[in-house]
C-alpha cells in the first residue's frame, strides 16, 4: 500500500482558496455607492460565492473523512503484515527448535548405540546393532553413517571359532561312570564333592562374536535388498544409494543376493564359507582386489555398472559368473581360480583382462560376448579352457587369446572363438 502524502500538501491550497473567497466577500460587503442593479447583481454573486464556499467546505470534510479511512486501512494493513511476519518467524523458530531437539536426540541415541558395540557382552553388542538399524530406518539422512559404522565393526580383526570336535560316545560313557563313582564314594565317606566348576569360556567369546557379526551382515543384506524394478522401488525397508567399505573384513557365509549397492570395496576381504552375490547390482565401482574366497563364490546374474577389480583375488571353491554383465572394465589380473571357473553367458562390454590369471580347475567361457578388448596374456589353464559359442564383436581390437584359441569367421559373417585345429591356420574355418 502507498504511504499517504503529508496533510500540508492539500490543506494549504484549500485554506488559501477559502481565504480568498472570504476576502472577496468582505470587499464586496464593504464597498459603497452601489446602485440597485449593482446591489442585486452583487447579492447574487455573494450568494453564489457562499454556495461555492459551502461546497468547498463539504469537499474538505469529505477529503478529511477519506484520509482518515485511508489511514485506518494502512494501519490495518501494517498490523496484518507484522502479525503474519511474526507468525512466520515464530514458526521458523519452532521448526529450528524441533530440528535441533531431533538432532540432539539422534546424536544421543547414536552415541549410546555405538558405546554398546564396544561392550564386552555379545548380547549388549547385538542390542547396539539393532538400535543403530532402527535409528537409520527412522532417519534416512543418517543411514550412510550408520552403514559405515556397521562396516567398520566388520572390519575389526576376528578369528572364527574352531569347529567343535565330533563327540566320542565311549569317552563320554567312561567319564560319566568315573563321575558317578566319585560321587558314590564321597557320599559313603560323608564328604560331598564340591560343585563342578563352570566351563571356562574361550577368551573373547568367539561364538558370541560370531552371532554379532552374522547379525551385522544380515542387517546389511536386508536393507540393501529390493527385487522390484527401479520405478517401483519404494519400500521403506530398502536403503537406497548405500556404499560399502569392507576392506580386510572377515565375512562368514556373506549373503547379498538381490542387493543394490552404489560402491563396494572388498579389498583383501576374507570370505569364509560361501559368498553370495547373485543378482547384485553395483551402480558404481566394485573392488575385490586380493580378496580370498574360501568357499564357492556366486556372482550369477550380477550387474557391474562401474569398473570391477578382481586383481590377485583367490577363488578356492567354484567361481560362478553365469549371465553376469560387466558394463565397464573387468579386471582379473593374476587372479587364482583353484576350483572351477564358470563364465557362461557373460557379457563384457569393455575390456576383459585376465592377464596372468591361473585356472587350476575347469575354465568355461561358453557363449560369452566380448564387445571390448579381451586379454588373456600369460593366463594358464591346467585343465584347458572352453570357449564354445563365445562371440567377438570387433575382431580388429588388440585381443590376446589363450594358447590354441583364435578368432574365426563363421559362414554367416560372425566371429567366434574356436580352438585352432591341427593343420588349420587361424582365420580359416
Amino acid at each position: 500500500m502507498r504511504t499517504p502524502r503529508p496533510a500540508a500538501w492539500w490543506i494549504v491550497p484549500v485554506t488559501l482558496l477559502v481565504g480568498g473567497v472570504v476576502g472577496g466577500l468582505a470587499w464586496l460587503l464593504l464597498g459603497a455607492g452601489w446602485s440597485v442593479a449593482e446591489a442585486t447583481a452583487r447579492q447574487g454573486a455573494i450568494q453564489t460565492a457562499l454556495a461555492a464556499g459551502a461546497g468547498v467546505g463539504a469537499a474538505v470534510t469529505l477529503m478529511l473523512a477519506f484520509r482518515r479511512q485511508r489511514h485506518q486501512e494502512h494501519a490495518a494493513h501494517v498490523t496484518a503484515y507484522l502479525a503474519e511476519r511474526n507468525a512466520a518467524l515464530a514458526e521458523q523458530v519452532a521448526e529450528h527448535a524441533k530440528h535441533d531437539a531431533t538432532e540432539r536426540r539422534v546424536t544421543d541415541l547414536y552415541t549410546k548405540a555405538v558405546e554398546q558395540l564396544g561392550h564386552a557382552g555379545a548380547a549388549v553388542r547385538l542390542g547396539g546393532l539393532y538400535a543403530l538399524e532402527r535409528l537409520a530406518q527412522d532417519n534416512p539422512g543418517h543411514r550412510q553413517t550408520i552403514v559405515n559404522v556397521i562396516c567398520a565393526y566388520l572390519r575389526m580383526p576376528y578369528t572364527p571359532p574352531e569347529p567343535a570336535p565330533a563327540p566320542d560316545p565311549e569317552q563320554e560313557r567312561t567319564a560319566a561312570l568315573r563321575a558317578a563313582r566319585r560321587r558314590y564314594q564321597a557320599a559313603r565317606a560323608g564328604f560331598p564333592l564340591p560343585a563342578e566348576p563352570a566351563p571356562r569360556q574361550e577368551a573373547g567369546d568367539r561364538e558370541g562374536e560370531l552371532q554379532v557379526r552374522l547379525t551385522a551382515q544380515r542387517i546389511l543384506a536386508t536393507r540393501l535388498r529390493d527385487d522390484r524394478p527401479a520405478d517401483q522401488r519404494s519400500t521403506p525397508a530398502f536403503w537406497e544409494g548405500m556404499r560399502l567399505d569392507l576392506t580386510g573384513a572377515t565375512l562368514i557365509d556373506f549373503d547379498l543376493i538381490g542387493g543394490h549397492v552404489t560402491e563396494a570395496v572388498f579389498i583383501k576381504a576374507t570370505f569364509t564359507g560361501d559368498a553370495w552375490f547373485r543378482r547384485v547390482t553395483f551402480t558404481g565401482g566394485a573392488r575385490f582386489d586380493g580378496a580370498a574366497f574360501t568357499g564357492d563364490a556366486w556372482f550369477d546374474g550380477a550387474i557391474f555398472t562401474g569398473t570391477v577389480w578382481f586383481d590377485k583375488a583367490t577363488f578356492t571353491g567354484t567361481a560362478r559368473f553365469h549371465g553376469a554383465a560387466f558394463t565397464r572394465g573387468a579386471r582379473f589380473h593374476k587372479a587364482a581360480f583353484t576350483g572351477d571357473a564358470w563364465f557362461d553367458g557373460v557379457a563384457f562390454t569393455r575390456t576383459a583382462q585376465f592377464d596372468g590369471a591361473a585356472f587350476t580347475g575347469t575354465a568355461r567361457f561358453h557363449a560369452v560376448t566380448f564387445t571390448g578388448t579381451a586379454r588373456f596374456r600369460g593366463a594358464t589353464f591346467t585343465e584347458g579352457a572352453g570357449f564354445g559359442g563365445a562371440m567377438v564383436i570387433n575382431p580388429a581390437k588388440p585381443h590376446a587369446w589363450p594358447d590354441g584359441w583364435r578368432v574365426k569367421m563363421t559362414p554367416k559373417g560372425g566371429h567366434l572363438i574356436r580352438e585352432e585345429a591341427d593343420g588349420v591356420p587361424a582365420g580359416e574355418d
